[in-house]
């Protein structure tokens, strides 16, 4: 039985230029009734053309890609999408943008062995990237609290306790010192909390 070769390209919406990927395709000597396209946001990644196309996929087939991400979101979504074609279907894959992923090239164990690690390096970094994302954010957040900026909602919240020892304090009945006794707050939270009262009466 012949084996049949495929393409699939994804663009965005907003990014209506597919004609630079559907022409290195022609070079690969792909039919244009062979290229699957799927235009979507990266939002929703429903992708119509490529759930058609894993139907379609026989062993042996082989599936040209332009770039790995056309698989996928992240680096999970893509070695799901590459292990349910290259072990599940049993068709090849061609990377044109990364040489080392072509199936083709590798039919021995080793072959397979390098794609797999290749892939399991790119989900490894990614992950590591989106770690550093966090750290920083995280970082940033602390700076923030630190230089006493406002990162969402007021960091201290008047307690029953505060809010009896302020009416007294307004009232004159206790001193200051004692009223930050009385509702167990440091100076500059007590007066934080005035702060906030004030603004709100």
């Amino acid at each position: 039985m012949e084996h049949r070769h495929y393409a699939y390209i994804r663009v965005s919406s907003k990014d209506q230029n597919e004609g630079r990927q559907v022409q290195a395709m022609n070079d690969k000597g792909i039919p244009k009734r062979d290229i699957f396209i799927d235009k979507v946001s990266g939002k929703d990644f429903q992708r119509e053309q490529y759930q058609l196309l894993k139907r379609i996929l026989r062993k042996g087939d082989v599936l040209y890609i332009h770039s790995l991400d056309r698989f996928g979101r992240n680096k999970e979504e893509i070695v799901q999408e590459w292990n349910a074609i290259t072990k599940e279907i049993q068709a090849d894959i061609v990377v044109l943008d990364m040489p080392l992923l072509d199936t083709t090239q590798y039919k021995d164990s080793m072959g397979t062995f390098i794609a797999d690690l290749v892939l399991q390096i790119l989900s490894w970094m990614a992950q590591e990237e989106r770690a550093r994302i966090r750290k920083r954010q995280r970082e940033g957040i602390d700076m923030a609290l630190k230089q006493g900026k406002a990162y969402g909602r007021p960091q201290v919240q008047a307690s029953d306790a505060f809010l009896e020892a302020y009416k007294e304090w307004k009232e004159g009945k206790i001193t200051a010192v004692k009223a930050m006794e009385q509702a167990d707050v440091k100076k500059t939270t007590f007066y934080k909390l005035v702060k906030q009262m004030e603004k709100t009466s």
